[in-house]
């Protein structure tokens, strides 16, 4: 169970994120500086709003004191490669997208220790679990931001081999973390089953709260219909996988959710994030091919 805890979780959400950054390049950072006002506002959504609407969702539905802090754990962690796939599958602006999920993953090991510290403690008080502040912002730093910077790095010094292994790494890495995430349901399906009435509420509503909040607060900011599908699905669509690690390397006892409550929500968010997300993107892309139907008689006459 050590070896699980120590090696084969973390040195699988390495992996993930080290195939997200063999599909980036330089250009999608430099983006964050010609593209100011759309980073400006999504970025803000997603480290700063998102929280705040976990917290509100956490006080409003009165949620256990470690699965409160194991929701807020959960929206502090960036996009994963999944927001990627949904914005071009909702015809949003991928490039955008990329650039969001580039930087935030990057910068995870500073926006992420501080905020995980202050909710466990906040939350759970006394019954929180023994961790370092320390130690969350190194193993933060080991398995999400330098594996994303390596795989920059490979990108930028072999193109050619990186763009020929990027797709079937990234292949690699989604069907190595279903298949560690079905092993983990599967040994853990009662205590999944048992917390269901109590998170089911909570890890629905928060996507659903998410995915409107996004929208609303990129249009207000005079963002287009593509950049704000784009911000609203890049708020609601966390990385549950670096949520799942995270609890468990915090609370350092178990893969056995029974003994690691604090991973339940990122667990259940992993199902319910795709059902509430889903239903969005088919709409996105409906409303996208709606679009395009009314501006092809003016695009003619032009």
């Amino acid at each position: 169970m050590d070896f699980a805890i120590n090696v084969v979780v973390p040195a699988a959400q390495a992996f993930i994120m080290f195939s997200l950054g063999l599909g980036l390049e330089i250009a999608d950072f430099k983006r964050v500086f010609t593209r100011r006002t759309a980073f400006a506002i999504g970025a803000f959504a997603q480290i700063a709003l998102l929280p705040l609407a976990a917290f509100c969702v956490v006080m409003v539905l009165d949620m256990p004191p470690v699965l409160g802090a194991g929701l807020m754990l959960l929206s502090f962690c960036p996009g994963g490669v999944s927001s990627n796939v949904i914005t071009k599958l909702s015809h949003g602006d991928l490039a955008l997208s990329v650039s969001m999920t580039a930087v935030t993953s990057v910068i995870a090991f500073i926006t992420v220790p501080p905020l995980a510290t202050w909710s466990i403690l906040y939350l759970m008080g006394s019954e929180a679990p023994d961790f370092s502040f320390f130690d969350i912002a190194i193993f933060t730093f080991l398995v999400t931001t330098l594996p994303v910077l390596t795989g920059v790095f490979v990108r930028a010094v072999v193109n050619k081999l990186a763009r020929r292994l990027e797709r079937p790494l990234q292949n690699i890495a989604i069907v190595l973390w279903v298949l560690l995430l079905l092993a983990l349901f599967a040994s853990n399906r009662q205590v999944i089953i048992d917390n269901m009435p109590t998170l089911g509420y909570a890890t629905m509503l928060l996507p659903a709260v998410l995915v409107v909040m996004g929208l609303l607060v990129a249009r207000l900011f005079g963002l287009n219909k593509t950049e704000s599908k784009t911000v609203s699905i890049e708020t609601s669509v966390q990385n549950s996988p670096l949520g799942i690690t995270l609890a468990i390397v915090i609370t350092g006892t178990s893969t056995n959710f029974a003994e690691v409550p604090l991973a339940l929500p990122s667990a259940m968010y992993s199902i319910t994030m795709y059902v509430v997300v889903l239903p969005v993107m088919f709409l996105f892309r409906w409303l996208s091919r709606d679009e395009a139907v009314e501006a092809t008689p003016a695009d003619a006459s032009a």
